[in-house]
């Protein structure tokens, strides 16, 4: 290996980023070049996440298999927002789309994500997890993240004390603006392309949203303690994610909260304009 790539691994390494021309690897051809960048950056980043994970002790739970009941966690979101004809094969692919990043999984997960920079954000929140050393002080600190129709989400989801939290459900949310409806099966139009259809400003604003009903649903047996939860929330800090305007998030709960189909209220405040 030459200082070219070594410096271009070690850039890779501190922060995610590679040139993917591919310029400097072995290969005749730019796909040739790109399977040898690839593997060597894939590589060296499965390497180096062991070697930080391995200086932190590792609860012994987490070597275990970590699982939820993802249908039945799935199915209040999926019945609100589907109609039923869809839901059986909405509830097949959400059942098998959640990983929790754990010292079984991160292996497999990293050598078989699609893209390197997800490999690298993944890296990051499992080690996250571990409280280990991260590869960037400027890394994101991602609980979950999604991509197609994975739901990838750190060991601390089993730690979490707050009550208003859900990131799988918070994941979930995204796989619909993201998931094409012909992937899982469903007929496809020109205006019905994706499996839910939401603006691209409130995507963060409708999983937020969704994370939080299906938790005030969890927790709220009756509609007077629903309304109490939605008071109790509407005190607490907001998503801290700046894309999210906290007053409008509050509007959208309380919306519903009292309608007879909550998630749906959340879906038509976070459709694109008509």
């Amino acid at each position: 290996m030459n200082i070219l790539q070594r410096t271009e691994i070690e850039r890779f390494l501190t922060s995610g980023e590679y040139d993917n021309s591919f310029e400097i690897w072995s290969g005749g051809t730019f796909v040739a070049r790109a399977k040898s960048g690839s593997a060597a950056l894939r590589g060296a980043l499965i390497s180096e996440v062991s070697t930080l994970a391995d200086r932190v002790s590792v609860p012994e739970c987490h070597n275990s298999g970590l699982d939820i009941n993802a249908r039945a966690k799935f199915a209040p979101m999926v019945r609100g927002l589907f109609p039923q004809v869809e839901q059986t094969i909405i509830l097949d692919m959400l059942e098998h789309s959640v990983v929790f990043l754990t010292p079984i999984t991160i292996i497999v997960t990293l050598e078989k994500t699609r893209w390197l920079h997800t490999a690298w954000e993944l890296a990051n929140l499992y080690l996250a997890s571990l409280d280990a050393k991260l590869l960037s002080d400027t890394a994101s600190g991602l609980l979950g993240l999604s991509e197609e129709t994975i739901c990838y989400v750190s060991m601390k989801y089993f730690g979490n004390n707050d009550p208003f939290d859900d990131y799988v459900i918070h994941e979930a949310a995204h796989i619909f603006h993201n998931c094409k409806r012909e992937m899982v099966g469903l007929s496809e139009s020109r205006r019905r392309e994706w499996l839910l259809e939401i603006d691209y400003a409130k995507r963060e604003t409708f999983a937020y949203a969704c994370e939080a009903y299906s938790r005030i649903l969890e927790l709220g047996e009756t509609r007077l303690a629903r309304i109490r939860l939605l008071s109790e929330l509407a005190e607490a800090s907001m998503p801290p994610d700046k894309r999210v305007q906290g007053d409008e998030y509050v509007d959208i709960l309380r919306e519903a909260v009292a309608a007879r189909n909550g998630w749906k209220r959340i879906l038509e405040r976070c459709s694109p304009p008509k």
